[in-house]
């Protein structure tokens, strides 16, 4: 008889615990559902001042808008360090940078590696935007909830 209450009190203390622990999981899974109509937001770093990690970068945001559709996601590729040498008129990716531009990717440059390589707009390709701090930028985009990817 004390055996029979013993294991019936532990499966009623299993059942009272998995189930506050089954709608918390519940409740974390409705919560994590993102909404239909909500966009996709993607950030990447470039501060490399390597093409390959360039052409890399402007390759994943091209396929990141041919996968989720161009209307379902917003991009924006922060330039700085080395890696704003992808921006500027002579660069390598040029023609890749102007295409992105076109496919409504934002590409920024960040004025304090502007300011300490001695850079202005004119140095740049046309219809770069401009952040003041690169790292701040991924930081704050991070902070409301944009993917971050680093090639």
């Amino acid at each position: 008889m004390r055996q029979a209450v013993i294991a019936a009190l532990f499966a009623a203390g299993t059942i009272f615990t998995a189930i506050p622990n089954a709608l918390a999981q519940q409740a974390a899974t409705v919560k994590s559902a993102p909404q239909a109509n909500a966009k996709y937001k993607v950030i990447f770093q470039v501060s490399d001042n390597d093409p390959v990690k360039w052409n890399l970068a402007l390759n994943n945001a091209k396929n990141v808008q041919a996968d989720l559709g161009k209307e379902n996601v917003e991009i924006e590729i922060v330039a700085y360090g080395p890696g704003l040498n992808m921006l500027r008129a002579e660069s390598k990716v040029v023609d890749r940078v102007n295409g992105a531009l076109d496919d409504n990717v934002a590409v920024v440059a960040c004025d304090n590696t502007m300011h300490n390589m001695k850079l202005t707009n004119a140095d740049l390709i046309a219809g770069i935007g401009h952040v003041k701090a690169g790292v701040v930028q991924l930081m704050e985009r991070q902070r409301q909830g944009w993917n971050y990817i680093r090639p």
